[in-house]
């Protein structure tokens, strides 16, 4: 559970902003919705390794 303590004279949409960005960073929604359907082992490395070869390809194409 994440948890934001208000700090004294902090607006209340600060507070909101740094909660949201949290709850961003901590990927609590991608991995509840990752996990709603069984993914096999071989599934989930072939997107990783296609994930990697598309970064590696936009990095190549920055380079040219």
């Amino acid at each position: 559970m994440i948890k934001i303590e208000i700090k004294e004279g902090e607006n209340i949409e600060r507070a909101l902003k740094r909660y949201k960005r949290k709850h961003r960073n901590v990927k609590v929604m991608q991995n509840l919705r990752e996990n709603q359907f069984f993914t096999k082992p071989s599934v989930r490395r072939r997107r990783e390794i296609q994930k990697a070869a598309y970064i590696q390809n936009l990095r190549d194409q920055e380079d040219i």
